[in-house]
């Protein structure tokens, strides 16, 4: 899910760790038709790709496990990104305005990069809800470095970015020059990785975990992936989603 060229070779190495321990793991007892990708594969359909009956290992977000995915696939960990006021394996979203925004945020048009996210759509609909406010409308840009481009060229007012996103966007582009941290969110359960083969959960948490800590200097510091941490589907299943504005 944090996918970008600057992450994709550390991404990949990640990956390749994971799988070559797997076939170490089951080498004197294979698991039958369990078919380790020998590459990452990018599938633009991320709905067939995460209902596919042989996935493997993928990650996908809160939003879409709890509403659509939590009877289908098994959860089997979750990457501590060590993000600033989160607990192991949370994440929260940062609030994103041009500099001297005053407005109310019920004259504020809300930049999401979809309605199927945790970061970018539920949780500041649910933030605002708390503060008893809400957006003036709503402009979909489909990714949240869209949505933090959007603020800053003026097509939208306000962006919340998912945290770890948001490091990637203050690292490696242009953008954050133009824009100001105005607010941010409760800390929720962050992106899960996911697997339909619910026989190999446990050996899937295992290669993640020993991968993590195998990583380069290098990787590690690219992909800031601290290590991973299991919570109960439950407590991705107790956030609330909530209704959709008017997009504009």
């Amino acid at each position: 899910m944090y996918d970008r060229p600057e992450t994709r070779a550390a991404h990949e190495r990640l990956w390749t760790s994971i799988r070559d321990h797997l076939r170490r793991l089951w080498k004197h007892d294979p698991k039958a038709g369990c078919r380790l990708p020998e590459v990452l594969e990018i599938d633009g359909d991320m709905w067939r790709h995460w209902r596919s009956p042989d996935l493997v290992l993928s990650q996908t977000c809160g939003l879409p496990y709890r509403e659509h995915l939590h009877g289908e696939v098994s959860l089997v960990a979750t990457a501590d990104y060590g993000l600033p006021g989160c607990p192991p394996g949370h994440y929260n979203s940062v609030l994103v305005t041009r500099p001297g925004e005053t407005r109310d945020w019920s004259d504020l048009r809300l930049a999401i990069n979809g309605y199927d996210s945790q970061s970018g759509w539920a949780a500041p609909m649910n933030h605002a809800a708390g503060l008893g406010v809400t957006f003036g409308a709503v402009v979909v840009t489909g990714a949240h470095r869209a949505s933090a481009a959007a603020v800053a060229d003026g097509n939208a007012d306000i962006a919340a970015i998912a945290a770890q996103s948001w490091r990637m966007i203050t690292r490696w582009d242009d953008v954050p020059t133009a824009l100001v941290e105005a607010d941010s969110t409760e800390p929720t359960p962050g992106l899960p990785f996911i697997s339909g083969m619910h026989a190999i959960r446990d050996e899937l948490r295992t290669a993640i975990e020993h991968s993590c800590h195998a990583l380069s200097l290098e990787d590690r510091a690219v992909l800031e992936i601290k290590g991973v941490t299991f919570i109960e589907p439950d407590a991705y299943r107790a956030i609330q989603t909530p209704k959709a504005l008017q997009s504009v």
